[in-house]
């Protein structure tokens, strides 16, 4: 009983540490990329994009 315990429990750590380094750095670069909300329009960017609009209205 304590030899099966004790290899499903490392069975299961090894699992967990696979997945950990599978998905760790997905999640790291998920979270990096989350703070930025929409595109932000600034200089050039605001120019083009108000001009656009204004002929799309016309």
């Amino acid at each position: 009983m304590t030899a099966t315990l004790l290899r499903t429990s490392a069975t299961a750590l090894r699992i967990l540490a696979l997945s950990a380094m599978m998905i760790g750095p997905v999640g790291a670069l998920a979270w990096s990329n989350a703070g930025s909300l929409g595109i932000t329009k600034k200089g050039a960017g605001l120019v083009l994009f108000v001009t656009l609009q204004r002929q799309s209205m016309s």
